[in-house]
């Protein structure tokens, strides 16, 4: 048993760390905000990526139907979003059900209806399909597929609705007919495998001597912030990188940006772990790992360097506590105020000695997909020691790290699926 969890855990930080790095990605949007882009509507039977729904560079391949009687069933999740019309003409609830990727990309796309047309919002006339009314292979019957109007059926408007439900981040957009437009997305898993547990380029982490430096131009052997205890509990100390789990410079990400009241902006890949409380209590005592697509605004995470100085000075000799030798302050419990989910370009793993990393000002994990903090540092132990070894000659590069790919061959066959983010299925890389 404990075999399996070694050996699973071990998958697990091998999806982790299969996250992508580009120059600089997304992030915290420093400088000028852009100005908006001209949209340009779809015509009739034109559809976005030009490519086939069911290949790669679309929605990707067709993956079984789901009944409510089968497993997957529970990767199911209902769209109660009251800015959009379900049709619902079975009255079974049917077309409010979808993949959670289905479903953030429809919220975005009902905001952007309101934004674009006051007054109007967002109709869904298809959407899971448990009867069988569309061909064989439709996306329809997995939950990742739409088809959608606006609420006052106004069919002037549906080739701007179609250009806005790409830009809203539908995987594939088709402008099928006069009388709707349909939308579909990538399966949880795939997106999944895409986005393990990173971060974007133009994050920032906290070199020794308290410079900022962007992750994108992070290297191996520099020490940065981080935690001395590898669940989130211990000290700041600055911890040398040994290597990067994944490097991908041109690869696209959804990322989860989690707002906080000191302003740190902490922006990662949903199967990241951080270390949070529980809503109600904000005790430090009360720590725990999270992924980033479960933390909630009124949970609490770790910031440091944030808020006024007198203020944190005043707070340490209250508590009878000190700023750490060599000037690094501790961290400071903080709300989360807001989460935002994001598209990007590129991203980052790093792996610490430590485990831990301080990014955006905020506590993070090394680690991604598994749910267990401890278990992911004890599987990456080896790799840490071959670079105590061997240095450099065991470096990355660009793409997935080696032993991160063996690591998930491995937990593919022995780890207990439920120790995976939600998003996450073993063997699909």
């Amino acid at each position: 048993m404990r075999l399996q969890l070694f050996l699973g855990v071990f998958s697990v930080c091998a999806l982790a760390f299969s996250p992508v790095a580009d120059g600089c990605g997304p992030g915290r949007g420093y400088g000028k905000r852009r100005p908006p882009k001209k949209l340009t509507p779809l015509a009739l039977k034109q559809f976005s990526p030009n490519v086939a729904e069911k290949t790669l560079g679309a929605s990707g391949r067709y993956e079984g139907k789901i009944t409510r009687n089968s497993e997957r069933f529970k990767e199911l999740t209902p769209n109660y979003n009251p800015d959009i019309i379900f049709k619902d003409e079975e009255n079974t609830g049917a077309d409010r059900l979808m993949t959670q990727r289905c479903k953030d990309k429809l919220n975005a796309l009902a905001i952007s209806v309101m934004n674009m047309w006051p007054g109007v919002n967002l109709r869904v006339t298809e959407g899971w399909d448990e009867d069988g009314h569309h061909s064989e292979d439709s996306l329809h019957y997995e939950g990742r597929a739409v088809d959608i109007t606006t609420s006052d059926r106004d069919r002037n408007k549906y080739a701007m609705l179609a250009r806005l439900a790409v830009e809203a981040g539908f995987d594939w957009v088709y402008y099928e007919s006069k009388g709707h437009v349909h939308c579909s997305v990538k399966s949880e898993h795939s997106v999944a495998a895409k986005t393990g547990g990173c971060f974007p380029g133009n994050s920032l982490v906290t070199l020794e001597g308290g410079a900022k430096k962007l992750m994108c131009d992070l290297r191996p052997g520099e020490r940065i912030l981080a935690s001395s205890g590898s669940d989130g509990s211990g000290e700041p100390l600055y911890s040398e990188v040994v290597t990067f789990l994944d490097r991908q410079p041109d690869a696209h990400k959804t990322f989860y940006t989690l707002g906080t009241a000191r302003g740190a902006n902490l922006t990662l890949t949903a199967a990241h772990l951080l270390f949070a409380t529980d809503a109600a209590d904000c005790s430090r005592s009360a720590l725990k790992e999270a992924f980033a697509s479960d933390v909630r605004p009124g949970q609490c995470v770790l910031t440091y360097g944030q808020g006024d100085e007198e203020q944190e000075e005043e707070e340490e000799r209250e508590e009878g506590t000190q700023t750490r030798k060599g000037g690094v302050r501790r961290g400071h419990l903080t709300r989360v105020t807001w989460v935002e989910v994001r598209e990007g370009r590129g991203a980052f793993a790093p792996l610490t000695r430590h485990g831990t990393l301080v990014v955006d000002d905020v506590l993070a994990s090394c680690y991604a997909a598994v749910d267990q903090q401890w278990l992911a540092h004890w599987a990456l132990g080896p790799l840490r020691a071959l670079h105590s070894l061997a240095g450099s000659a065991f470096g990355p590069g660009t793409g997935t790290h080696w032993y991160a790919r063996l690591l998930h061959w491995v937990g593919s066959v022995l780890l207990d699926p439920s120790h995976f983010h939600p998003w996450w299925k073993i063997g699909t890389i």
